[in-house]
């Protein structure tokens, strides 16, 4: 319980700072649209190449290549514009105001350090999904269940890190490598810390999710009904009832994929940003406690 009060009270001040500078929450937004366009463009060669070729070996086999690049895609979407918010945070914190521009400017520097954190998790995420294939064609059986476990663990670890390693990138100019040890050099002193706050700020963010879509769902089905009820069950009554349903639950599941894909990325960064100064504090030898940004000072306690 306290875990989930920590992690309400950093939501509460990170969005504080959204309401403050509108520009910090841009790129969360800008990121639901590209991704919804990468995904449907990605998503008819998948169609086509299974309609064509079946569930032959090559049909498997381009259908995987296929779904490969369309990850690998929204994994670059993602990163570029979580990388955006990273940096929008940093210049609030650091002074006083994000600036779209500057923010830009950062992620084309380091574009292609974007691109090989995203090739990286593109190879964790088809790492699980072989996996779980496998699995299901060997039937259940204890050494495939802990090899699934594993490369689940993997994925959690590798996704907890990826968002570590972006601020790095894109506040410090790191490359992949150098990335994945700052993030280390920071987790291996506070790895419990870590771990419990995240879990708290996970909780919350995860929790508002599932309101939010409780509630757009049943939103959705009052509406849909209400009007298939007063236009009937016809062709027309269906569609225009069901649609309307489907875009009012979906407008709440966009609401509710903007306050955990922000609020998640203005943890990592604030988190990255309070490591980094207290290692700056400890290489030249203050003793005194460097003070956590104030959203994350929420969570820390």
């Amino acid at each position: 319980m306290q875990s989930f009060s920590r992690g309400w009270s950093f939501l509460t001040q990170a969005w504080g700072m959204a309401f403050k500078d509108k520009d910090l929450i841009k790129p969360s937004i800008y990121a639901l649209g590209v991704g919804l366009i990468v995904s449907i463009i990605g998503i008819i060669p998948i169609i086509g190449a299974y309609l064509l070729l079946g569930e032959s070996g090559i049909g498997q086999a381009v259908t995987f290549v296929l779904g490969a690049l369309m990850v690998f895609a929204n994994f670059v979407v993602t990163y570029i514009f979580s990388g955006m918010t990273a940096y929008l945070i940093f210049g609030y914190l650091s002074e006083g105001d994000g600036r779209m521009d500057k923010a830009w400017a950062i992620v084309q520097r380091d574009f292609f350090d974007i691109l090989t954190l995203a090739a990286a998790s593109t190879a964790v995420n088809m790492l699980k999904s072989l996996a779980n294939r496998r699995n299901r064609r060997g039937g259940a059986n204890i050494l495939a269940g802990l090899a699934r476990s594993a490369v689940g663990l993997l994925e959690i670890l590798w996704t907890e890190a990826a968002y570590l390693i972006l601020p790095a990138m894109v506040i410090d100019d790191l490359n992949l490598t150098d990335g994945v040890k700052r993030v280390w050099e920071i987790t291996k002193a506070n790895l419990l810390l870590i771990g419990i706050s995240t879990v708290g700020v996970r909780t919350v963010t995860g929790l508002i999710g599932f309101i939010l879509g409780a509630t757009g769902a049943l939103i959705g089905f009052g509406v849909g009904y209400g009007i298939i009820s007063v236009i009937g069950t016809g062709v027309a009554g269906l569609i225009i009832g069901i649609s309307l349903g489907a875009m009012i639950f979906f407008a709440f599941t966009l609401v509710a994929s903007v306050i955990s894909s922000y609020t998640g990325t203005a943890y990592h960064t604030c988190l990255y940003i309070w490591a980094r100064d207290a290692e700056k504090a400890q290489a030249v030898g203050q003793s005194i406690q460097v003070a956590a940004p104030a959203p994350l000072a929420a969570v820390l306690g």
